[in-house]
């Protein structure tokens, strides 16, 4: 087995170049430079000499003819907006070089990983878990278009969807960028991930009433804003004494309506978000979450509603996957890297639920993710992909 690193990179350069953006990309879900950066992939597929090409999601399957067990690897092609080069790409690019070394790997590119249309569509479409009632009423989180109008035209309708192949697999296989600064920070080149975290979404509603800012005395007023700060506040000074090591929890968007100067707040709406790889801590963090919500309705003149968005599962890596990968960046970096999780979504999650899955961390400069300003070291890179590489072959020897 040999990888050409060299080529490796050279691929990622020729990628980076489909909607280029700054130092980044910008090549959101079914645009022309997603699709155009699809076809290049394809053919690049072909000339290693897998069967390969795009389905009517808009995944990528490259199948390779070696005979034997297999494991599929791969990620997704498209990027947030305005982002980087390396998240998703670099795992497509190293899952083609998997194979052109000789690997019996199957290559999988996930369509819309980053969410323009919808969570995780690609995956759990190629696993069986998208329904077409679902495809029917997804649309764009940013301009409304709907999905089956961006198929069209991305000339993706009526093609069938690709569907993972029962028995053929060992497992699956992802490297991605860290998106956080762990590896950076200890000088290590690779991080094995034990698990991928759950993401709890949250909307928080208060209703209050919306009057006038000048005339409305403070012993008056029902001010949903100001309810939605102190309801914040005391969430943010409770989590601490029911966290995990690595539990993070967001308030990524706060409306108030009618959102004047002049007006006090009649309504506010909060998103709200935690994230932790332990089920358990999810769980408590749930019941902390309610009783806040019930002391600032015990405590305020508006009232506060919570009603659950999304509840995901967190997804273990593989332990004998872990262990072989371990292995491996031990063998070629040793003492230069960790165990980790991962506190970011991938499609690996969705893998995970059919499969033995794993992932490989590379380093983020500055920690920095979703942003045109994403890099990573072309030694760092390199390093990554001779360590997958070899992981990937103790996995098939076991």
């Amino acid at each position: 087995m040999q990888v050409d690193t060299d080529r490796f990179l050279a691929d990622l350069q020729r990628l980076r170049r489909f909607g280029e953006f700054k130092t980044g990309v910008h090549r959101p879900t079914y645009t022309p430079q997603d699709m155009e950066a699809r076809h290049w992939f394809v053919s690049r597929l072909k000339e290693e000499g897998l069967e390969a090409g795009i389905d009517g999601i808009g995944n990528i399957f490259g199948r390779n003819p070696k005979p034997g067990p297999h494991l599929l690897a791969g990620s997704h092609l498209e990027s947030q907006n305005e982002a980087g080069w390396l998240d998703g790409a670099l795992g497509c690019v190293a899952a083609l070089h998997l194979a052109r070394a000789g690997l019996p790997v199957d290559v999988a590119v996930f369509a819309d990983e980053e969410g323009h249309y919808g969570g995780f569509i690609g995956s759990r479409s190629f696993t069986g878990l998208l329904e077409e009632a679902e495809i029917d009423r997804l649309a764009n989180r940013y301009h409304g278009k709907p999905l089956r109008e961006a198929l069209r035209e991305a000339g993706l309708e009526g093609r069938p969807r690709f569907q993972v192949e029962a028995g053929r697999y060992k497992g699956f296989l992802e490297m991605h960028i860290e998106q956080g600064r762990q590896l950076e920070k200890r000088g290590f080149g690779a991080g094995v991930v034990t698990g991928i975290v759950a993401i709890w979404q949250w909307k928080i509603t208060i209703e209050g009433q919306q009057n006038h800012a000048g005339t409305t005395t403070m012993a008056e007023r029902r001010d949903a804003g100001m309810t939605a700060v102190r309801l914040l506040a005391m969430i943010d000074q409770e989590f601490p004494r029911h966290c995990g090591e690595r539990t993070v929890w967001t308030a990524g968007r706060i409306e108030l309506s009618p959102g004047a100067p002049s007006i006090i707040p009649g309504r506010a709406e909060i998103l709200f978000q935690f994230r932790d790889v332990d089920i358990e801590v999810l769980r408590r963090l749930e019941e902390v979450l309610r009783r806040c919500i019930a002391e600032s309705n015990r405590r305020e003149r508006c009232e506060a509603v919570l009603e659950p968005l999304a509840l995901s599962t967190p997804a273990v890596s593989d332990s004998a996957f872990q262990d072989a990968l371990a292995d491996a960046a031990e063998a070629l970096a040793p003492g230069r890297w960790q165990r980790m999780p991962s506190g970011a979504g991938h499609d690996a999650q969705y893998l995970a639920r059919v499969m033995p899955a794993a992932m490989l961390f590379v380093p983020s400069i500055n920690g920095i993710s979703h942003h045109w300003t994403e890099d990573t070291k072309e030694e760092d890179l390199a390093l990554g992909m001779r360590v997958l590489a070899e992981g990937a072959r103790r996995i098939l020897a076991g």
